[in-house]
């Protein structure tokens, strides 16, 4: 099997996991869940950046986002005053082991889309595109974000606001930490790239971009599939006492994923397939 045809398996693998974990989603499942995100960044990544390339992601990511992540819930910022709950098993400092995947797997999809819809990052890039893909890449991040981000904290009690937010219980100064946080791993990255990749770069054909836009699709999908087939809604209460509905917070991460993950894949999928004999 080529490693193009095992991406294709990891797509169908990861609707599968996402359809069989609508009503619940266990420990397991979660495992299940981060184990096929990161086998698609490694042999994804290791298609277009070899396995040096994929692998300095990998590490670039993994320890800022758990230092930020760590300084986070130390200090407050950058994210606002929050903790995680024991719920995801074993931290890392204060921070659960399965964050960094998270920020990896979903981070990786972002930063493909990102260098289809602001420009790939090859060594001697300009300084316009070294900035604007990560940019751009972490608005995308953000997005998915935005979309799960009361369900597990304010539903599921995964991390706690302790001063709670306007958006279901969740700060505004959240997301604004998430961009940074984000931000900040890409463009090291990128920077990374414009000085030291290797060339040639390895040129893919549309399908490698497809590949990953359909695994972002997924993920932003798996949150309209929910509110779907969505059961009782209940009662919820953040930790400063208010209460929400969770079928309300259902139905907005619904909406919110499909006016912003879904319009993205939509928009790199058009610019994929505008050129569909030409490598990149």
């Amino acid at each position: 099997m080529t490693a193009r045809n095992i991406l294709w398996l990891l797509v169908a693998l990861l609707a599968i996991e996402e359809l069989i974990g609508i009503r619940e989603r266990t420990a397991a499942l979660t495992v299940v869940h981060l184990a096929i995100l990161l086998s698609f960044t490694f042999v994804h990544g290791s298609l277009r950046y070899g396995g040096k390339g994929i692998a300095a992601f990998a590490i670039i990511c993994l320890v800022v986002s758990n230092a930020i992540e760590n300084l986070g819930v130390a200090t407050g910022f950058p994210f606002g005053p929050y903790h995680y709950t024991d719920a995801l098993g074993p931290k890392l400092g204060y921070v659960p082991l399965m964050i960094g995947p998270a920020y990896l797997g979903v981070g990786y999809l972002s930063w493909v889309l990102a260098t289809v819809l602001a420009g790939d990052v090859k060594r001697g890039a300009g300084a316009f595109t070294t900035f604007t893909t990560p940019l751009i890449g972490a608005f995308i991040m953000v997005l998915w974000d935005l979309s799960m981000d009361p369900s597990a904290s304010t539903v599921a009690q995964w991390w706690i606001w302790e001063q709670g937010g306007g958006f279901f219980g969740v700060p505004l100064q959240n997301f604004l930490g998430w961009y940074l946080t984000v931000f900040a791993f890409m463009l090291i990255f990128a920077l990374y790239l414009r000085r030291r990749a290797p060339e040639p770069a390895l040129a893919q054909p549309p399908a490698h971009y497809l590949q990953a836009a359909a695994m972002y699709a997924i993920v932003g999908a798996d949150f309209v599939v929910s509110y779907l087939v969505r059961g009782v809604s209940e009662n919820v209460v953040d930790a400063t006492g208010v209460t929400w509905r969770s079928g309300d917070i259902s139905e907005t991460a619904a909406l919110t994923a499909l006016a912003t993950m879904l319009f993205v894949v939509a928009l790199a999928t058009v610019t994929i397939l505008r050129q569909p004999d030409k490598t990149r």
